[in-house]
């Protein structure tokens, strides 16, 4: 049965989506912004966005009774691929061991004008 997952500690949707959604046991997330949920702000610099953006997919996870240890695969896209290191360095430090299957691009642009955005599937 499919479950529609949300939480305040995480940024609303800026479309016709779900934050994430939970079928059959796996945890399907939208990408996430790097929004301050609290603010509705986006932090200066790639680091801070990195942040923003996996501490978004952590309160949802949290909501769904998951951790970062379930997610089995991410999808990250940056607006520039020269930003690759110093979100890696970022995105380690949430997946510090049995690290997720993931996927990078560079994009030509992201919503609101964001340097990231991380999408993430996840299941016990």
């Amino acid at each position: 049965m499919k479950k529609i997952i949300s939480t305040p500690k995480a940024p609303a949707a800026v479309g016709p989506y779900s934050q994430a959604v939970e079928l059959n046991g796996t945890l399907y997330l939208s990408g996430q912004l790097p929004i301050i949920p609290s603010t509705g702000t986006i932090p200066e610099g790639i680091e801070a966005q990195t942040r923003a953006s996996l501490d978004n997919i952590f309160a949802i996870l949290k909501e769904a009774g998951l951790s970062g240890d379930d997610v089995v695969k991410t999808t990250v896209l940056l607006s520039d691929i020269k930003d690759f290191a110093a979100m890696n360095a970022v995105y380690a430090e949430y997946f510090p061991s049995d690290k997720p299957s993931r996927i990078c691009y560079q994009v030509a642009a992201l919503p609101k004008g964001a340097l990231v955005e991380i999408d993430a599937v996840a299941g016990k």
